[in-house]
């Protein structure tokens, strides 16, 4: 039987790790905290990171807890528009799912043919010929034909095996809150929950999470918003944190103040914006007789602007599995590192375009930005989105 350590218990890492044990691996999941436990948010997913999930085998479960999100424009802050909705085709329809759902989903994939091993921080990784690839806390190494590596965007093994990238800060924070529906608002018709306002620096979003009378035992239900400023993330507590959302965000369009004001601090998670610079040249270390593959934001970390994170970690997961099913060890590490590599760079370069434009600053950058959005933003949507629907797992 093949064995494989996979690195982090995030989206990637349980994905993977799943798909492998299904396959007939044995898999010894590795996660750094003391519990495994979801962020109390949500994630949009568009047709690239579904159709990953369904290549995974996870398509059932991602249907009974994800709600469509059909584009809701994108406003100035003084309620102008500056690209009105469209019809989206369904082919493009993304979805939102509340993070704990889509944990749930994935926890349930591992079955019971996952070691889970929490509290073990990996520090060391042997990636070299004529050696099973293994990875050591200090204390312990674990050895295996595989390791995948999908411990984040601070990677102790990406840094050892891709020293040349670095940590950057994208100069933006992010808020991010959902709203259960017990505690949600209750809307007019003429004010929509999902849509986009932009700024001088200052970006919001929301959508919902099905509707009042989804929400139940199979799925968590509420609005769900985000917040992104320019900047640093704040060292406050999160009662003043979002006092201070408040404040940047008086006077935008409704319902952009009802949401904050129905938003419980505790709800409240904040994250600064980093990314990978540049991107590291190999996604596949070969080593013995399998080797070390970098996956999720481990090999990618990039801006959320265009919702492509758990997407692409997705994607790397299902062309994995794809690939490990079909052929040598060693020759799928190659195949992985030949795919994944310029699939990644087209989507990091398409974020930092409309990252770009979402970060303009300065009055007369801003009316040029404002005068060219309607074309510029759904040019480089529309790319984004041809892009991500093209993706499809390797035969």
């Amino acid at each position: 039987m093949r064995s494989a350590v996979v690195v982090g218990a995030g989206l990637g890492g349980l994905a993977t790790a799943g798909a492998l044990a299904r396959s007939g691996w044995r898999v010894t999941l590795l996660e750094r905290a003391d519990r495994v436990r979801p962020e109390t948010t949500a994630v949009v997913l568009w047709p690239n990171g579904v159709r990953a999930l369904r290549a995974l085998g996870l398509g059932a479960g991602l249907d009974a807890i994800a709600t469509p999100l059909p584009d809701g424009g994108v406003r100035r802050p003084d309620g102008h528009w500056l690209v009105q909705p469209r019809p989206t085709p369904a082919d493009r329809m993304p979805v939102v799912v509340h993070r704990e759902d889509l944990h749930d989903a994935l926890i349930a994939g591992l079955g019971d043919q996952v070691e889970l091993r929490t509290g073990v921080t990996v520090r060391t990784v042997r990636a070299v010929p004529g050696e099973r690839p293994a990875v050591g806390d200090g204390r312990h190494t674990v050895e295996a034909d595989l390791v995948v590596a999908a411990d984040g965007t601070d990677s102790e093994i990406r840094r050892q095996l891709a020293p040349e990238t670095a940590v950057v800060s994208s100069g933006c924070a992010a808020w991010r809150a959902v709203i259960p529906w017990y505690r949600a608002p209750q809307l007019p018709d003429d004010q929509p929950v999902h849509g986009e306002t932009l700024g001088a620096g200052y970006r919001f979003v929301a959508a919902s999470l099905g509707d009042r009378g989804t929400a139940g035992a199979s799925r968590r239900g509420g609005i769900y918003w985000v917040a992104t400023a320019a900047g640093a993330p704040r060292p406050e507590p999160p009662e003043t944190q979002l006092a201070l959302l408040k404040r940047w965000y008086a006077g935008w369009p409704a319902p952009i103040a009802t949401l904050l004001d129905a938003t419980d601090p505790a709800d409240v998670v904040q994250q600064e914006i980093r990314e990978l610079r540049p991107l590291p040249r190999a996604y596949g270390f070969p080593a013995g007789p399998g080797g070390v593959v970098l996956l999720g934001d481990a090999a990618h970390a990039m801006p959320p602007h265009l919702g492509q994170g758990a997407c692409l970690a997705f994607e790397d997961a299902a062309t994995l599995s794809a690939l490990l099913r079909e052929s040598r060890l060693p020759d799928a590490v190659a195949a992985y590192d030949r795919l994944r590599r310029p699939r990644a760079a087209t989507m990091v370069r398409q974020t930092r375009r409309m990252s770009a434009v979402l970060q303009t600053r300065g009055r007369l950058a801003l009316r040029a930005r404002d005068a060219a959005l309607g074309t510029i933003s759904p040019r480089l949507r529309n790319t984004a989105a041809t892009a991500a629907a093209s993706w499809h797992p390797p035969a």
